[in-house]
């Protein structure tokens, strides 16, 4: 496709979800990346275009897409092959209440803008944010760990990557980020630590990203 463009930030976990399924896929894209740190995404040039002002955005010509659950889906539609859905209407939605759990349960709770307002409002020191981030990913991923183990095979669910490694390569990335104990998981980590192998998902790496800080 052409003009296919992601705004997003180098550690987003949510434009990281997009850049796996996009080089999955072997769809090619360019970047605009805006800082989160500094608040460019509420720029007004960018609220323009993503009128919520966060990242990821994916625009297509004059089409703009913003939320990474509907753009993932977006994406499988357009581009089926390879698949990162399962066959049969049962399969296909634990992969999804897989991708939910940390999509909608995890990661909302520990997005940037909620741990500044944790900070802001009530004072928090870094102690007690660190223990509100480890709070909501280790239960998240002890009902992950569960799913993983019923219904993982090399990756997260089965032998192929799907939608719920998008999603949990990046929350991986997270929790060792802040230095969560992950000794638990061991369904989540093996699944998890298979598809970061995978060479579309290395090169989705926030590492290898034009705007990384390292």
């Amino acid at each position: 496709m052409r003009n296919l463009i992601l705004h997003g930030y180098w550690r987003s976990s949510a434009a990281y979800r997009v850049r796996i399924a996009l080089n999955l896929k072997g769809v090619a894209y360019s970047q605009v990346n805006h800082d989160l740190r500094i608040g460019a995404q509420r720029a007004q040039a960018y609220r323009t275009l993503a009128p919520h002002g966060l990242v990821p955005a994916l625009q297509h010509d004059e089409t703009v897409l913003i939320e990474s659950p509907a753009i993932l889906e977006w994406i499988e539609e357009r581009w089926p092959a390879p698949p990162l859905l399962p066959d049969g209407p049962d399969q296909r939605a634990t992969v999804r209440a897989m991708a939910a759990l940390i999509g909608c349960d995890i990661h909302p709770l520990n997005n940037l803008r909620v741990l500044n307002e944790i900070k802001a409002r009530f004072q928090a020191e870094e102690l007690q944010v660190r223990a509100w981030i480890h709070r909501w990913i280790l239960d998240g991923f002890a009902a992950l760990e569960a799913l993983i183990g019923a219904h993982g095979g090399l990756y997260a669910f089965g032998d192929s990557p799907t939608l719920a490694d998008c999603y949990l390569v990046p929350q991986l990335y997270s929790a060792r980020r802040f230095d969560v104990d992950l000794k638990d998981y061991p369904h989540l980590i093996a699944a998890g630590e298979a598809a970061a192998r995978l060479p579309a998902v290395v090169a989705a790496h926030p590492d290898h990203q034009p705007d990384a800080d390292v």
